[in-house]
């Protein structure tokens, strides 16, 4: 009888410490959740403040609100590097480059993603070879590519090289997605006499849209911070260059106004926030349905 007691009693008390144990989990997890989270809004929180602060009061207080806010720097920024102007062409070159990234990708991923074989591996690994060239490597070469196509201190070019660094990223991930569409749906589309291009823009492309989304996110981020060619193809004319390229220009050799760089950095950052929250569900279902095939 005693035996059997103690046999019945031993699963409980595991239970009762692994119950223990989940909830000391929980709550580390969770705590640095939260910590995490902590970091990411605490750089933001000092930007937004310190655009309304005046320098003097950005040092003295760092993390405090202010008291008496200025209001004018944001307009003080827009004005004195013509951000209106930077946000407008960075959006023209940040829009097409990625129209263009997707009308080269989306049917380079579909060919991969039907095609079996050694060729389409081996060029599946040449798309990734990408990954392995860095950005500053291939400066020299596209400055002497632009100088000779003439496009030298245009937009134009800049939209032309932006794609070629994000293909890799784009071909690889979209022909991952490509993938998991049952090959029945292409047969049932050409039995109805579909033709290819048919079936990419109605059959893969509409269920391959949080993978889209996901490049679209992934590339607008990398164009829109871009900074080291805009700098060096398009240049400082005012009528051209970038965001990132005006925004250094609030910065003086003495006596910098910080209040008026942080507005223009809030500036720059209010449409990677709309861009997010636009694709942010399409990404969100394309890390699940990831998560799941695994």
């Amino acid at each position: 009888m005693s035996t059997t007691k103690q046999a019945t009693r031993a699963p409980r008390g595991g239970a009762r410490r692994s119950g223990r144990s989940g909830r000391v989990l929980w709550g580390v997890s969770h705590g640095l959740v939260w910590l995490y989270a902590l970091a990411l809004v605490l750089p933001l929180y000092y930007l937004v403040i310190s655009s309304f602060k005046k320098t003097t009061d950005i040092f003295d207080s760092p993390l405090t609100p202010p008291v008496d806010p200025v209001w004018h720097y944001f307009e003080d920024a827009i004005r004195y590097a013509r951000l209106d102007l930077a946000l407008v062409n960075s959006a023209l070159v940040t829009a097409a480059a990625l129209a263009l990234t997707l009308l080269l990708a989306l049917p380079a991923s579909f060919a991969l993603a039907r095609s079996r074989g050694r060729l389409s591996a081996l060029l599946e690994r040449i798309f990734a070879m990408g990954f392995l060239v860095p950005t500053f490597a291939a400066l020299v070469p596209t400055f002497l590519m632009a100088a000779y196509t003439g496009l030298f201190h245009t937009r134009t070019f800049v939209i032309l090289l932006l794609p070629a660094g994000a293909l890799p990223l784009s071909v690889v991930l979209l022909t991952q997605f490509m993938r998991t569409v049952p090959p029945e749906l292409e047969e049932s589309a050409r039995v109805d006499g579909a033709t290819t291009w048919t079936v990419l823009w109605r059959v893969f492309v509409p269920l391959s849209m949080p993978g889209i989304a996901t490049v679209l996110l992934l590339n607008f981020l990398n164009f829109w911070n871009e900074y080291l060619y805009s700098l060096v193809i398009i240049g400082p004319d005012t009528s051209q260059r970038t965001i990132q390229v005006a925004l250094p220009t609030l910065q003086a050799n003495q006596a910098t106004e910080y209040g008026v760089l942080m507005a223009g950095t809030a500036v720059t950052l209010i449409p990677v926030y709309i861009v997010y929250i636009v694709l942010q569900r399409r990404m969100e279902q394309a890390l699940i349905s990831g998560a799941v095939k695994m």
